[in-house]
């Protein structure tokens, strides 16, 4: 059971002045984008201030990426704020705290998948569908955002905003509108040198807030308002049995979703660190952080990919980082109260759309049409799922679709490694010797001949071979080149071995590697009379050619 719990990550001083200055700045790029998904999700700026720090402490205390630094991000807001709308709609009064019981919910699922040793196969799917679902999220977040930027309230979810959005656009707050279109640009246009001194958001929110206050009056534009300061409160568990089936649902999304989201930023933090994560460990760590974001108020999260690359970028190479990061953030929000009064929502949408921009995998959305039309289909079917559905029915169809076409794949390669001849010269690999007991054999042996780890998708084309050759006095089938015998391709050899025992038919089976041999035995193929299982194909064609000298005596 000792081996299951996760250990707190040993504190090592050794990098001590990098990981200090590496939490510090992943702090000050992390305090804005809080504060903005925080707002964004319907739950309150602090929401996003105790996200971020409760899980960027204890995935970094519990975690297995050693520079990750995690706090919620895009496609995580995105899915709690669906479920904060949705339970409060239906539950006014208790809505928002069943919606952080969905995010422990969403953290537990997290551990499960780490205990089970299941880390080191979420990020096992196609591209296709990453870029697709990752696309969808930051389209997500641009169409949200869109009416806090003309200085309105976002209406709760894609489609009633996107039916209002007319309205929107044509009686826009053209003060509010010229404060987030500074913001992003800003944002977007920072120079490097400046970004590495202070960094883009920060700047951006601090230049967008100054703006607001100096130039327009209080109530030009809406703002944030205070938030709460001190320790957050316990949110306890709350459901209802009603809405049990809902509330699981959201939050294997949010686990599903967070998993994919911490362990791709795992990687990039192993391509510049030079480091392995432990996916597993990664993910237990992620989910006692959202467990505990959940029972304080916060929103949930993942590792961060901007966080995690500014972190390394200032010097931070141990979980002591990710630790300074939350200290940080933990010591603003117990003062940042008033700070945060006068923050135009306009600013912060120019900052979320910023966000939503740099989530979308333009690259692969301009060279997809060069490299596959079914890849660029598919991206555009998870894509669109993503935004009119929900993520994990975007996921499941994309996955699913992509294992089809690999497996359409896979099955055209086994057909063109599926043989059946009596003449040696069509037979592939046969030394000398095979070839002529082949053909002293005078066509009385059916070389049935297989390669490659052979799947399901093999099995139709055993059957079509086999049934156009009829005339044979032996089959011998050859399996050895084929390492592995996938369950139906092994039913479909049973029945050609049962077809070809009742027409009184020999068959020799030749299985060089064991799991194919051990699968044909447990079929227990040899109960029919004239059926022998070989290692070797010589050897197979020796005993055929001497049955057929001993009939035509």
């Amino acid at each position: 059971m000792s081996k299951l719990l996760p250990l707190v990550n040993p504190i090592s001083f050794h990098h001590l002045r990098g990981d200090l200055f590496g939490g510090l700045t992943a702090a000050i790029v992390a305090l804005p984008l809080a504060l903005a998904f925080g707002v964004a999700s319907g739950a309150g700026a602090i929401s996003g201030l105790y996200g971020a720090i409760f899980l960027g402490l204890f995935a970094s205390l519990l975690g297995g990426t050693p520079a990750q630094v995690s706090g919620p991000t895009g496609p995580m807001t995105v899915v709690i704020t669906t479920v904060i709308a949705t339970l409060v709609a239906r539950h006014p009064e208790t809505g928002l705290a069943m919606a952080f019981t969905v995010v422990m919910l969403g953290g537990v699922f997290q551990i499960l998948l780490g205990v089970l040793r299941l880390g080191q196969y979420i990020t096992l799917m196609p591209y296709t569908v990453i870029s697709g679902f990752m696309s969808g999220v930051g389209v997500i977040i641009i169409v949200l955002q869109i009416p806090p930027l003309l200085g309105y309230t976002t209406p709760s979810g894609i489609w009633r905003t996107l039916q209002q959005l007319p309205q929107f656009l044509s009686q826009p707050n053209l003060l509010a509108a010229g404060l987030g279109l500074f913001t992003l640009t800003l944002v977007k246009l920072a120079p490097p040198r400046l970004n590495r001194i202070l960094p883009a958001p920060l700047l951006a929110l601090i230049a967008g807030t100054l703006i607001s206050v100096i130039f327009l009056g209080q109530g030009a534009v809406p703002r944030i308002g205070s938030i709460p300061t001190g320790l957050p409160e316990l949110k306890l568990p709350t459901l209802t049995f009603s809405d049990l089936r809902i509330m699981v649902s959201y939050g294997l999304m949010l686990g599903t979703l967070g998993s994919i989201d911490s362990l791709l930023t795992s990687l990039v933090a192993d391509n510049i660190t030079r480091t392995q994560h432990n996916p597993d460990k990664e993910l237990i760590g992620q989910g006692i952080g959202n467990c505990l974001a959940g029972l304080f108020g916060g929103l949930p999260g993942a590792g961060a990919t901007m966080r995690t690359v500014t972190n390394v970028q200032a010097g931070g190479r141990t979980p002591l980082s990710g630790i300074f990061h939350a200290l940080t953030l933990l010591l603003i929000t117990l003062g940042a109260g008033s700070l945060t009064t006068v923050i135009p929502h306009a600013v912060l949408a120019g900052l979320l759309i910023k966000v939503g921009l740099d989530i979308i995998d333009w690259s692969f959305i301009q060279r997809a049409p060069r490299l596959s039309f079914k890849a660029t289909g598919l991206m555009y079917l998870v894509l669109s799922l993503t935004v009119f559905v929900d993520l994990i029915t975007a996921v499941v169809v994309g996955v699913f679709i992509a294992n089809i076409l690999t497996l359409k794949r896979l099955t055209d390669i086994q057909t063109t490694r599926v043989r059946a001849t009596s003449d040696p010269t069509q037979a592939a690999g046969l030394e000398a010797e095979e070839q002529e007991l082949l053909t002293q054999a005078q066509g009385n042996i059916l070389l049935f001949q297989l390669g490659g780890p052979l799947s399901f998708g093999a099995a139709k084309t055993l059957s079509q071979r086999l049934s156009i050759v009829q005339d044979y006095q032996v089959l011998l089938l050859d399996l050895s080149d084929v390492p592995v015998l996938g369950v139906t391709t092994a039913l479909a050899i049973e029945t050609m071995v049962e077809d070809a025992a009742k027409r009184q038919r020999h068959v020799f089976v030749v299985a060089s590697f064991d799991q194919p041999r051990q699968r044909l035995r447990d079929l227990k193929l040899q109960r029919f009379a004239k059926v022998q299982i070989l290692d070797n194909r010589l050897e197979a064609l020796q005993a055929a050619s001497a049955l057929l000298s001993v009939k035509t005596t």
